[in-house]
């Protein structure tokens, strides 16, 4: 039941500057909407409670009594992270700020059992028997990534999101990005932590948009861009987006960003010729390839900006070409979020998506496809096109391949229909519409600040739910790593 105080309680969400201004009115939204008590009690159809307060109660006694071995048997059943749908985002859809406390409370006596285990007091369990619990547990319980869309110019709103989940310490390690996405995922992944709010800034970035501010009449590099020249006067031309790119990011490779801070950054590139595939740079696949150069390929919108050579550093330290047969362009094209790939690389199951990439964010919600009949025709539906759309391109394909051009065109057609562009938690902008006339032009100081601010405010609504389906995997990731730094200690002294 909606009242006048709800609604000026939604209001001064939507209107908050700071995320302690959100959470207050959120709070006592919930309160005012009779949303505490729904909170606090344990029913519900959306998740198999009667499971997760069995095996709660049954944690909490052996932790109570010390019954060690216990513990450790019952967590060795399984650490899940959506143990009867738990992870549900409709359990985060009800009340503006929160979820059941039943769930807050398995994921705490969780952590709690893994400290427990993990501290050195408890000596009933050998370390080696442990570390080798931990081993598996990490593993099967997988990990989380934070996945950032092409973006264009929209990228500013990827830098509310990032300063967002920075300034909580909710960022996961493993990152990707595309196009404007591997901008801001680079500059996170190529600094110290200290230095990251420094470089996220509102100053920062404007004095960097600012490089773009130039009289360059440098011709367009290609018919495409000449038309859109005449459109979009302020359109940075490539050589002002490789100088704000420049400016922004060290000259490092992906191997030297991973030993500097630990963050494991991937970037997608397409390939310009046909016949080969897209590819997933980072510090496994490619770990001597300069990130500059990998952000210049993701950034190089097809038919607007010149296609990239890759460069990387040699044994001897220089800089020599990598593939120099290659071509590469914007990865979104191809692979905007590469979530398949990420699971293989580092056992990611988790998926939290800052998505603006401006063909798709008009479609999307930003929640999975749930089971209401309305979504399983809308998603019928699109399925169906999509089929036919394929079919539709093989019958073309032979008369298509005597264009070049058009040839290229359906293939990237074909590919930026054929992906999957949302994530466990979706993060979009409150407007879902922009002026695509703005989309590659130069951002003046309003715009910049405007867009921060909105995906600051994305954001935090996706906090609490980001903190709980997290929390388990940052412990899990925190013991083992603590515990393996002992055995390479305890081997570098033998």
């Amino acid at each position: 039941m909606f009242t006048s105080t709800t609604r000026k309680l939604e209001k001064a969400m939507e209107a908050a500057n700071s995320y302690e201004e959100w959470r207050d009115a959120a709070i006592r939204h919930d309160k005012a909407q009779g949303l505490d008590r729904w909170k606090a009690m344990d029913l519900s159809r959306r998740y198999d409670f009667v499971s997760i307060r069995t095996r709660l109660d049954r944690l909490r006694v052996m932790r109570a009594r010390h019954d060690d071995q216990g513990l450790l048997f019952t967590l060795n059943e399984g650490i899940h992270g959506n143990m009867g749908g738990m992870g549900s985002a409709k359990l985060y859809a009800k009340a503006k700020y929160g979820t059941k406390q039943l769930v807050v409370d398995y994921v705490d006596e969780i952590v709690a059992a893994l400290e427990h285990l993990a501290d050195d007091k408890t000596d009933s369990i050998s370390f080696e028997e442990k570390l080798d619990f931990f081993r598996r547990a990490h593993h099967c319980f997988g990990c989380s990534a934070f996945m950032l869309s092409g973006s264009g110019t929209l990228l500013y709103f990827h830098v509310g999101v990032m300063k967002t989940l920075l300034e909580h310490d909710l960022l996961p390690n493993v990152l990707s990005g595309s196009s404007g996405g591997s901008i801001v995922s680079s500059i996170v992944s190529c600094y110290p932590k200290e230095a990251l709010l420094e470089k996220f800034s509102l100053e920062n970035l404007i004095d960097t948009n600012n490089l773009a501010d130039s009289n360059n009449t440098a011709a367009p590099t290609s018919m495409l861009g000449s038309l859109l020249q005449g459109v979009m006067p302020q359109q940075l031309p490539a050589e002002k987006s490789r100088e704000m790119i420049t400016q922004l990011l060290p000259d490092l490779t992906f191997q030297e960003a991973f030993e500097l801070t630990g963050r494991h950054l991937n970037v997608s590139v397409a390939p310009v010729e046909a016949h080969q595939t897209s590819r997933l740079l980072n510090a496994y696949t490619s770990p001597n390839v300069f990130i500059r150069e990998a952000v210049f390929a993701s950034s190089a919108i097809p038919g607007i900006y010149p296609p990239v050579t890759l460069a990387a550093k040699n044994d001897h330290g220089e800089r020599q070409t990598y593939l120099p047969s290659r071509q590469w362009v914007d990865g979104s094209v191809s692979d905007d979020l590469p979530a398949k790939r990420l699971a293989r690389l580092y056992g990611v199951n988790h998926y939290i998506v800052s998505q603006t990439n401006p063909h798709v964010i008009p479609f999307i919600a930003d929640n999975k496809r749930d089971g209401s009949p309305l979504s399983q025709i809308k998603y019928a539906g699109m399925k169906t096109a999509r089929t036919w759309l394929n079919t539709s391109a093989e019958v073309m394909r032979k008369p298509l391949s005597y264009s070049q051009t058009l040839s290229r065109v359906s293939n990237i057609a074909l590919s930026v229909l054929n992906q999957d562009y949302v994530g466990d938690i979706n993060i979009l902008p409150s407007t879902r519409l922009f002026n695509p006339v703005k989309l590659l032009a130069k951002r003046s100081e309003k715009d910049i600040r405007e867009l921060v601010l909105m995906g600051e405010r994305a954001t935090w609504p996706k906090l609490e739910m980001i903190r709980v389906q997290t929390l388990i995997g940052r412990t899990l990731d925190r013991i083992l790593k603590d515990y393996e730094d002992r055995v390479l200690q305890k081997t570098g002294q033998e």
